[in-house]
């Protein structure tokens, strides 16, 4: 399990999704463990309130704030440079960030939304920290997905659903897309001392569904509040990745409970994930 007592002091972690929910709960666990956390946010206000309270709860001034919004590729390139001017080394990516769209939403850079901010926003964020990663190695990528990704299907031919908008769809393709890019870094940082690994945190309680519910479908909203674990303890398995010395080394699985757990025979298949990584650095005007 995550191990309250490592110490930290002296790494450097990088949280996305920073404020709220499990994003929030793994940067306080991070700052309790000793660490220099950074938080990114997309609210200037919402985050430095939760930087001020994540500071008096672990009693570790070193928590900073980096406003960006993740659906922007501009912003996203902003925070990479803003970072870089800032610190030297990155020991811990947490790849939190996520969100659901009842309809098919476009981002500023024409992508849908569901895409761009719960894989393309991972895909670009780590790629242009990469070289200040792998030179604070070891190190390590985390990528938060879910069990949902069990129900996603990569189409290659319309990626971002313009045929036909389905909700479920572009949450579980986005999650599925979460452990084939994982799979994919992996086998690219072998011999680097870098280690990247992807997770289902669990059925938490989070306003990511219960806000986009109608009226008439609130009551699920307390189904999950009945039966939802808190953000807290979703964010164990998160915190184990970027912090347990059990886990040193071991890169391009997907846990669960703080266990390796097989992902869906798909998210397997080296061919789709070369191809999804080819279309995402198309995407996202890597080199």
């Amino acid at each position: 399990m995550a191990e309250a007592n490592v110490d930290m002091d002296g790494k450097i972690c990088l949280v996305t999704g920073a404020n709220s929910g499990i994003g929030k709960a793994t940067a306080l666990g991070l700052a309790q463990r000793g660490a220099t956390v950074v938080m990114v946010c997309r609210n200037s206000h919402k985050g430095e309130v939760a930087r001020q309270e994540i500071q008096e709860k672990s009693g570790n001034a070193k928590v900073d704030l980096l406003v960006a919004d993740l659906s922007s590729q501009q912003s996203i390139r902003q925070l990479a440079q803003d970072f870089q001017q800032k610190y030297t080394q990155l020991h811990v990516l947490v790849n939190n960030a996520g969100s659901v769209f009842t309809r098919g939403s476009i981002s500023p850079d024409g992508i849908e939304m569901t895409l761009a901010v719960n894989h393309l926003a991972s895909f670009l964020l780590t790629n242009l920290l990469l070289d200040t990663i792998k030179a604070s190695a070891p190190a390590r990528i985390i990528n938060v997905s879910s069990e949902s990704h069990a129900m996603g299907f990569i189409d290659l031919d319309d990626l971002e659903g313009k045929r036909h908008y389905n909700l479920m769809r572009a949450y579980g393709q986005s999650k599925l897309a979460n452990v084939l890019f994982t799979y994919a870094l992996a086998r690219r940082l072998e011999g680097t001392g870098v280690t990247v690994n992807c997770l289902h945190p669990g059925r938490v309680v989070t306003n990511i569904w219960t806000s986009i519910l109608p009226n008439w479908l609130h009551f699920l909203g307390i189904v999950a509040y009945l039966f939802g674990i808190p953000a807290e303890q979703g964010a164990l398995t998160s915190l184990y990745l970027a912090s347990s010395p059990e886990v040193e080394g071991i890169t391009g699985k997907y846990f669960d409970k703080c266990k390796i757990t097989p992902s869906v025979k798909i998210s397997l298949d080296q061919d789709l994930q070369e191809c999804l990584w080819d279309i995402s650095a198309s995407l996202t005007h890597l080199s």
